[in-house]
C-alpha cells in the first residue's frame, strides 16, 4: 500500500510540475527564447490573486477571470515592447532581459507585500479527499491541478492542429523567414505565445498558491524545477512537459520515501541521469539549424 501510496502522489504530484513547466516550454518551442522570469511571474500571478481575493473579494479560482486576461495581456506587451525590439541579436539579449526583470518582480513583490510568506485560501478544496481504496486516500486539489494540466494540453492540441493561428504558430516555429514570406507577422506571433503562456503561468500561480505559501523570492526554485521539467521530457515539447514533469515527481516522492532528505535531491539525479543519457530530453520538439 506505500509503495501504490507513493506512486500516485507522485504522478500527482508531476502534474503540478508539469503545469509549472507548460508556459515555460511553449515559449522555447515556438520563440527558442528562455524566460528566466517564469518563476518570478508564477510568483507574481500568485500574489496578484491574493490581492484580488483580499480587496475584490473574489476566491482564488473565481480571480482567474481577471487574472488569465490581464496576464496575457502584460506577457503580449513585455514581448511587443521590450523582446521583440531585439530580435535581431539572437537569444542572448532576450535571456539577460528576463534575468532583470525577474530582480525587477522579486523586489517589486518585497515592497508592495513584505517578505512574509502568504497562502490563498480556497476553503474545503484544500483539505478535501477522495478515497480510491481503503489506507490509501489522495487530495482533491492535486487531482484538480493534473485534470487542469490535461485540459490545458488538450486545448494547446486542438490550438496547434486545428486552427489558424495554431498553424502560424508552426510555422514561425519551424522557419521563421519562411514564416514572413508567407504574410505571417513573427513579431505578432511572438507577443501571441507570450501571452499565452503568460495566462497559464496565471493559472499555475493560483494553484500554485493554493498548494502551498509563497514569498516574493520563491521564483528560482519555481524556475528550476519548471527547467527540470522540460530538460527530462525535451525542449519544446508539450508532451513531454506532462512526461518530465511526472518523472520528477515520480523521482522526489520515491526519494522522499527512502529517506525524506533525498526528496529534492532525487529529482535532480533524475534530470542528471536524463541528461546524461539523452542529453535533448526525451521527446525533444526543437531543431538545430546549425
Amino acid at each position: 500500500m506505500i509503495l501504490i501510496s507513493t506512486l500516485v502522489n507522485g504522478v500527482l504530484l508531476g502534474g503540478f510540475y508539469a503545469l509549472l513547466g507548460l508556459g515555460l516550454s511553449l515559449t522555447f518551442g515556438i520563440m527558442r527564447t528562455v524566460n528566466l522570469a517564469h518563476g518570478d511571474l508564477v510568483v507574481l500571478a500568485s500574489f496578484l490573486a491574493l490581492a484580488i481575493a483580499d480587496y475584490i473579494g473574489l476566491s482564488p479560482i473565481a480571480s482567474s477571470l481577471l487574472l488569465v486576461p490581464f496576464m496575457f495581456a502584460l506577457g503580449y506587451a513585455l514581448q511587443s515592447v521590450v523582446l521583440n525590439r531585439r530580435l535581431k541579436d539572437g537569444m542572448m539579449p532576450a535571456v539577460i532581459i528576463t534575468f532583470g526583470l525577474a530582480f525587477v518582480i522579486q523586489n517589486g513583490l518585497l515592497i508592495t507585500f513584505s517578505a512574509d510568506r502568504a497562502v490563498l485560501r480556497q476553503g474545503a478544496i484544500e483539505t478535501a479527499g477522495i478515497t480510491l481504496m481503503p489506507g490509501l486516500t489522495i487530495g482533491l486539489l492535486p487531482v484538480v491541478t493534473f485534470a487542469v494540466v490535461l485540459l490545458l494540453l488538450g486545448g494547446l492540441h486542438l490550438l496547434f492542429t486545428r486552427t489558424l493561428i495554431g498553424r502560424a504558430f508552426r510555422a514561425t516555429s519551424d522557419d521563421t523567414q519562411i514564416a514572413a514570406l508567407m504574410g505571417i507577422d513573427p513579431k505578432h506571433i511572438y507577443a501571441l505565445a507570450m501571452g499565452l503562456a503568460c495566462a497559464i503561468i496565471a493559472v499555475t500561480g493560483i494553484l500554485t498558491g493554493m498548494r502551498s505559501n509563497f514569498s516574493a523570492f520563491d521564483g528560482p526554485i519555481r524556475l528550476i524545477f519548471a527547467f527540470e521539467v522540460i530538460i527530462i521530457g525535451g525542449m519544446g515539447s508539450l508532451y513531454g512537459v506532462l512526461a518530465g514533469g511526472i518523472i520528477l515527481g515520480l523521482a522526489q516522492t520515491i526519494g522522499g520515501a527512502i529517506n525524506p532528505t533525498w526528496f529534492q535531491l532525487a529529482g535532480h539525479v533524475a534530470t542528471l541521469a536524463v541528461l546524461m543519457v539523452r542529453p535533448s530530453g526525451l521527446f525533444p520538439a526543437t531543431i538545430d539549424r546549425n
